[in-house]
């Protein structure tokens, strides 16, 4: 089974158990929630390029 098709089968069966999350995101040095952006603004978010940090292990260097 596809992993898309067997993620919303999941989210279907516990729909009552879900909960609405805020998303902030940092704008001009303070936080905002991403619901309170402009139309604009909300598909500029959507396009961002997200990166995972990692740590450096010493014996690495």
């Amino acid at each position: 089974m596809n992993t898309t098709i067997k993620t919303v089968s999941i989210l279907e069966q516990h729909m009552e158990l879900r909960t609405k999350c805020l998303v902030y995101t940092r704008v001009m040095g303070y936080h905002r929630p991403v619901e309170s952006f402009n139309i604009g603004k909300k598909g500029e978010h959507k396009q961002r390029k997200h990166f995972n940090e990692y740590v450096v292990k010493k014996n690495h260097l």
